[in-house]
């Protein structure tokens, strides 16, 4: 068993990523919501698919690089708990993300309604195997002229077996379930991407996972176009 505590979310700007030129990409972590980036774990960027939850090593760096879990729990899972238990909790985490991606596509662009059929069970199962508790710490404040301290709660988790690695995932969809306006939730308009993204812009117009990938290539095939047409005038 292991206590460490819980990972926070920042939400750091992905918008510009670009991708590397490697047989094995990076994670796509694009979509402004955890959730939405775990739907993301498979892509095919290219045409050719990327499963980063091919196996339960690839869904524990997956979740360590997602900041779903810190250095740590990612260290005990490696160590602790077999390669072959790992994979059963990787092909329970690839068929959540395909349930999930069937509500989503099913509810995605327009608010969710009452009449909404989602089994909530199937995520309220797993966020039942929670073992969360509050610790009280003692924390340095940055201060010019001396140290000042103050008292604040600290959130940890005990981490028993490899399909705990499914209650971060389950938090991050119910997070995005009860705090997110489904009609910001959409797809990417590149006609060979299927990314989601939460849209936080400002107008709530964005239309690519990155402007950077398929912004680009629906900026550059519209100049082609324009060229093609004023070369058959």
């Amino acid at each position: 068993m292991l206590l460490a505590g819980l990972a926070s979310l920042p939400g750091p700007n992905w918008m510009e990523i670009k991708l590397p030129r490697t047989a094995q990409l990076e994670p796509f972590f694009l979509a402004d919501n955890r959730a939405l980036d775990f739907l993301n774990s498979v892509s095919a960027p290219s045409g050719t698919e990327i499963e980063s939850l091919n196996s339960g090593q690839g869904l524990v760096d997956w979740l360590e690089k997602a900041e779903m879990i810190s250095a740590e729990v990612a260290l005990y899972f490696r160590k602790e708990v077999s390669a072959e238990k790992l994979d059963e909790v990787a092909a329970k985490a690839r068929n959540l993300r395909q349930w999930f991606r069937k509500f989503i596509t099913a509810h995605a662009g327009r608010p969710l309604k009452a009449s909404a059929n989602i089994d909530l069970n199937r995520i309220n199962l797993i966020l039942k195997r929670d073992e969360s508790y509050r610790q009280i710490e003692l924390r340095e404040l940055q201060a010019l002229d001396s140290p000042k301290y103050k008292l604040q709660w600290r959130l940890e988790k005990r981490w028993r077996t490899g399909e705990d690695l499914l209650i971060p995932v389950a938090e991050a969809m119910g997070d995005l379930l009860c705090s997110i306006d489904l009609s910001q939730v959409k797809i990417c308009e590149g006609p060979t991407c299927f990314l989601w993204f939460h849209d936080v812009s400002k107008n709530h117009t964005r239309r690519w996972c990155s402007m950077s990938v398929c912004g680009n290539r629906a900026k550059a095939a519209a100049h082609r176009s324009k060229k093609r047409a004023k070369l058959k005038k």
